[in-house]
């Protein structure tokens, strides 16, 4: 049997970003993972999918000396798994994964790309990520942007040729299980309860936000948008954590996050689905992202999107159908068109009858894995 190593810079990508993907690939392959052990998670990552998993620390900082002993124990293994693909994930695991299995000679090289953090650096350090990025492009033999608009920004910027490059499916890494995300699995009595729960009327419009609370998401933004809207039968929602050493967030913004009343931050959630059972509007005012799966989530579960015009977000979301689109850093915006949708019911109603229809039809997650396996087959390995 064919043997395809998956590997991601930490196991909740592994098992999260990717989940079920390698329990399915089973059935066709030898799949084995390989990631940082994450305190124990990786091992429940190899429980959950049914996988053998090799442990390697990786950072996903820049830390030079640890990169190189990552590179090497990454070659290490290649060189005796003896792989048909090394498949990456994650920038840093991309980066020192294709090095690994270029040097140790590995036929099939794939990475997907999932957004590229550098877009948003400067100077110096804009420099030498791209490096890094093209370096990672070069050792490659194949790279899977999971959207369009990732596809278009990785030619202009010149990172490797267009030959190299394909959108699988109609993008997104994993697709959506469109079963699980369903509104109809949760009561109006369960709603209900959370609501009360956190302090929620059935009267209030609640509107959510899901991710990592950090400048990147738009937070800074989120909240002052927020704070301008003036009405207590409005509650943003917060589901997500801090990142505060790798991209916090203005003292003040955080300071409204715990201190404002009608703000409710509930922190990292395994399960997302019941937050967005109680709330009307996902907003997601993101700097940057790949295939962002909160988008495809929310829609699956009937919310309307305000979205910023990136890629991915831009083609989850189209303007004025399940969602909206709005300038990217521009808080005068969010406020605008949440409160928009706030007063407006009717057309709230309309995007949200839209939402979960359009999830379904583009973005189920069975219809993504078939043609992750139709790739590799297409690779013609031994």
């Amino acid at each position: 049997m064919h043997k395809i190593i998956r590997v991601t810079t930490v196991p909740q990508s592994l098992g999260g970003l990717l989940q079920g993907q390698l329990k399915f690939m089973s059935q066709h392959y030898d799949m084995v993972g390989v990631s940082s052990t994450g305190d124990g998670l990786l091992e429940k990552v190899s429980k959950q999918e049914v996988i053998r998993v090799i442990p390697i620390e990786m950072t996903r900082k820049i830390t030079p000396l640890q990169d190189l002993k990552a590179v090497y124990k990454l070659y290490k293994v290649f060189k005796k798994e003896k792989p048909d693909i090394v498949h990456s994930h994650t920038p840093k695991a991309g980066t020192l994964s294709m090095l690994a299995a270029k040097l140790a000679g590995v036929p099939h090289r794939l990475h997907t790309i999932a957004g590229l953090p550098l877009l948003v650096a400067t100077g110096a350090k804009r420099k030498l990520l791209d490096v890094v990025e093209k370096l990672t492009y070069a050792c490659a033999t194949k790279i899977y942007p999971n959207s369009f608009g990732l596809h278009d920004i990785i030619i202009e910027n010149k990172y490797t040729s267009p030959s190299k490059l394909k959108v699988i499916a109609k993008g997104s890494s994993n697709g959506i299980d469109t079963s699980f995300f369903d509104p109809s699995l949760y009561s109006y009595k369960e709603n209900l309860t959370l609501s009360e729960s956190l302090g929620i009327q059935p009267s209030d419009t609640v509107v959510v936000f899901v991710g990592r609370l950090v400048k990147d998401k738009g937070i800074n933004e989120l909240i002052n948008a927020y704070k301008r809207i003036n009405d207590t039968s409005v509650k943003l929602l917060l589901v997500g954590t801090y990142e505060k050493d790798l991209d916090p967030l203005l003292p003040e913004t955080e300071q409204e996050i715990n201190t404002n009343p009608n703000i409710i931050s509930v922190g990292w959630q395994s399960d997302v689905r019941p937050y967005f059972a109680i709330s009307d509007i996902l907003a997601f005012p993101s700097y940057r992202e790949g295939f962002p799966n909160v988008v495809m989530q929310a829609g699956s579960m009937g919310l309307p999107s305000i979205v910023t015009d990136i890629n991915g977000c831009n083609e989850i979301i189209e303007d004025g159908v399940n969602g909206i689109i709005i300038p990217p850093q521009d808080a005068n915006s969010l406020f605008e068109n949440l409160q928009k949708l706030i007063e407006n019911e009717d057309k709230l109603s309309e995007l949200s009858k839209k939402a979960r229809t359009m999830i379904t039809e583009r973005y189920e997650r069975q219809f993504v894995w078939e043609c992750i396996l139709k790739e590799y087959r297409n690779l013609q390995l031994g």
